[in-house]
């Protein structure tokens, strides 16, 4: 597991997406676009608020489960922002 310190901001390049910038930041898309406010894919020059990662980020595996990663349910959707496990995810723990 990594323990990860991120800048506060990034400037979009042409073609990536939501899922490109979450990866290479290891944060959730989820609390990306939440954070950002985004309603479709980021435009080239757009500047990002990146979330602060605050925990180990980690890759799901089969038989992970939410209670299992965070401790509940709650805590992983307010860490994650979201509800959703899948495997191959990066989730913060």
């Amino acid at each position: 597991m990594l323990k990860m310190r991120i800048g506060k901001w990034y400037q979009v390049k042409d073609g990536q997406t939501v899922a490109d910038i979450a990866k290479a930041f290891c944060v959730a898309e989820r609390l990306l676009v939440q954070e950002n406010g985004l309603t479709e894919e980021p435009k080239a020059g757009q500047i990002l608020k990146i979330p602060q990662a605050r925990g180990n980020v980690y890759v799901a595996r089969a038989g992970d489960t939410k209670k299992l990663l965070c401790g509940s349910d709650e805590n992983y959707q307010t860490k994650n922002g979201t509800d959703i496990l899948y495997i191959g995810m990066r989730v913060i723990l």
